[in-house]
């Protein structure tokens, strides 16, 4: 009896971690909701899990209410899964190289970068309909770190100083790719260019190619950022 109850035990964190990696970021009460077991049950899986540290969260305010925790797999659980996409990603910019020349590589990513800033304005137009944002530019940051972090970036924002944030970035979905090809990492600050605009000075400070164990870009208003640079 006691092992039945310890492979449905070990059978809900697979499908917790198996619904972390499909949909993302979700609460406990979404997945309690999806496994049909109460959420009480799921919150003491997600503690046993983050004491292994397969799962972390991020708190997430609301307009009302306390924050809710949104949980996420860490590197650990992620390396869990399978992926072949990296390996075919590098396949394929390598082919479109060998094909069509580095203007052909260019004129690729450049259409991804274009795509990507498409596909977050939108969503970023959406967060800004729901939660009143009015183009405030600190809380697009932490917007753009919670659409990052849906992807598998692990992003978080840190208030740096009164005037300035990191956006961290604790992995890398694309580690692969970036290190075959370094103008993907390139597009990364052209995409958060386009969507802050140009009175945002955006800056990379550490950089997970060069050796950091991360990414994180320091993001101010251009004439605080000018300002600061001129004080020290």
């Amino acid at each position: 009896m006691t092992e039945i109850l310890e492979s449905d035990k070990l059978k809900v964190k697979h499908q917790i971690l198996h619904l972390l990696k499909l949909h993302g970021p979700q609460t406990a009460a979404a997945l309690a909701a999806q496994l049909q077991v109460s959420a009480m049950a799921v919150r003491q899986h997600l503690q046993t899990l983050q004491a292994d540290h397969l799962v972390t969260y991020q708190e997430e305010r609301r307009p009302v209410g306390r924050p809710i925790k949104q949980w996420q797999l860490t590197e650990k659980a992620a390396k869990r899964f399978p992926d072949n996409h990296a390996e075919l990603l590098v396949n394929v910019l390598q082919g479109v190289e060998q094909l069509f020349g580095q203007d052909g590589l260019e004129a690729l990513l450049a259409k991804r970068t274009q795509q990507q800033i498409g596909t977050y304005e939108a969503q970023l137009a959406t967060a800004e309909a729901q939660e009143e944002l009015q183009n405030q530019w600190q809380e697009k940051v932490k917007t753009i770190a919670q659409i990052r972090s849906q992807e598998g970036y692990m992003a978080e924002v840190v208030q740096e100083s009164e005037q300035a944030l990191l956006l961290i970035e604790n992995h890398c979905a694309i580690h692969a790719a970036a290190k075959t090809c370094s103008q993907v990492c390139a597009s990364e600050l052209e995409v958060f260019s386009a969507l802050l605009g140009e009175d945002i000075k955006i800056e990379r400070v550490e950089h997970l190619i060069a050796g950091d164990r991360r990414c994180a870009y320091r993001i101010a208003a251009a004439k605080s950022a000018n300002s600061t640079q001129e004080e020290s």
